[in-house]
C-alpha cells in the first residue's frame, strides 16, 4: 500500500509496536502487554499495512527493526510520551492542581485568614495561578453571580444578596470600636455602645457594604438609631487613616488590628454585640475544579474564633 496522508494509526498501535521494538520478541512483548501473541502480531501487521512500509524483519529467533522501523520507533516513543504528558495535564486541571482561580476578598475581615489559605494552597496546588481582587461585598456577590469570580472571602452578605450563591462560615470575630491612640476612651477595657452615640462615627460606604450598615442599625436601634455618620469610606485603609487622623471612631471586627497595628486602639463593646461572620461564597452548584479544591482546603483551616481584640 503506498504511503499517503490519510494514515489512521491509533495510540494502541504505537504502544504495541514500541513494546515489540524494545524486546524484539513477540512472545515477550505479548506477555508484557497482556494480550495474546496472535492478536499482537495481527496489530503490528495492520500497522505496517496502514503505513505501507515494513517495520520489522521476522525470523524464528525474533524480530529485528528495519531502518524504517528504527525511525518510526523513535517518533512513536515521542508521540506516546507527549500523549502521556497531555493526559497528566488534563488530570491536573480536572483535579484542581493546575489552572486559574479568580478570588475576591475583603481586606479587613480576611486579614487573618487570607495569608493562611494562600500559603496552604500554594503548598498543595502550586500549579494554580490565583488572581486576587480587592472588592466590596456588593462587588463580590455580583462578581460571583456573573461568573467573574470563582470564590470570594467576605463577611456574610444580607439574605437578599445570597440569591444563587452559597455561603460557608469560616470564622467569627468580635465587633470592636477603633479609637485614636489619644482618645478619651482608649484606656478603657470595654466601651459602652451608648457612649458612642455622642462620638463622630466613620463607616464604610452604604452602596458597597450594605451588611455593615445593617449591623450599625441593629446596634444603635436601642439608642434611637445610628448616629449621623461623619464620613463614609471605601476601604479598610481609608477607615484606619480616618480614625488615626481623629476624624471619628469606627466599629470594626477585631481582626482589623492586624492591619492597623499600633496606629489605633481596639476596645471591646459593652454589651457584646453579635460577632462578624466571615466565610467563603461561591455560585451554588457552580464551582470549577480549582475552586472545589480551594474551598475544600479552606474548610480544614477552621475554626477562626478570636474572643478578644488583638490590640
Amino acid at each position: 500500500m503506498p504511503f499517503g496522508y490519510d494514515v489512521r494509526v491509533e495510540l494502541r498501535h504505537l504502544r504495541y509496536f514500541v513494546t515489540v521494538a524494545a524486546s524484539q520478541n513477540f512472545t515477550q512483548a505479548a506477555r508484557q502487554l497482556h494480550v495474546a501473541q496472535p492478536a499482537l502480531s495481527r496489530q503490528i501487521h495492520d500497522l505496517e499495512e496502514e503505513l505501507g512500509v515494513a517495520l520489522l524483519e521476522r525470523s524464528p529467533r525474533g524480530a529485528r527493526l528495519t531502518p524504517a522501523g528504527e525511525a518510526f520507533a523513535t517518533e512513536a516513543r515521542a508521540v506516546l510520551q507527549h500523549a502521556e504528558e497531555a493526559a497528566q495535564v488534563a488530570r491536573a486541571f480536572a483535579e484542581g492542581e493546575r489552572g486559574e482561580l479568580q478570588l475576591g476578598y475583603a481586606p479587613s475581615p480576611t486579614v487573618e485568614l487570607l495569608p493562611r489559605i494562600l500559603h496552604a494552597f500554594q503548598g498543595e496546588a502550586s500549579g494554580v495561578r490565583i488572581v486576587m481582587h480587592d472588592l466590596s461585598s456588593e462587588e463580590m456577590t455580583r462578581g460571583l453571580r456573573e461568573g467573574k469570580l470563582d470564590v470570594a472571602l467576605l463577611v456574610r452578605p444580607l439574605a437578599g444578596e445570597l440569591r444563587g450563591l452559597t455561603f460557608e462560615e469560616l470564622g467569627r470575630y468580635p465587633l470592636c470600636v477603633a479609637l485614636p491612640r489619644e482618645h478619651r476612651l482608649a484606656g478603657a477595657n470595654r466601651v459602652g455602645l451608648k457612649e458612642l452615640t455622642t462620638e463622630r462615627l466613620v463607616a464604610y460606604n452604604l452602596d458597597d457594604y450594605p451588611e455593615y450598615h445593617e449591623t450599625l442599625g441593629e446596634l444603635f436601634r436601642p439608642f434611637g438609631g445610628t448616629p449621623p455618620l461623619a464620613e463614609e469610606l471605601d476601604s479598610a485603609n481609608s477607615l484606619i487613616a480616618a480614625v488615626e487622623a481623629r476624624r471619628g471612631v469606627a466599629l470594626v471586627p477585631s481582626c482589623l488590628a492586624c492591619l492597623a497595628g499600633p496606629r489605633l486602639r481596639l476596645r471591646e463593646l459593652q454589651p457584646s454585640p453579635a460577632p462578624i461572620i466571615v466565610g467563603v461564597g461561591y455560585r451554588s452548584g457552580g464551582l470549577c475544579p480549582v475552586g472545589k479544591r480551594f474551598v475544600k482546603l479552606l474548610r480544614t483551616l477552621k475554626p477562626i474564633n478570636l474572643e478578644k481584640p488583638q490590640a
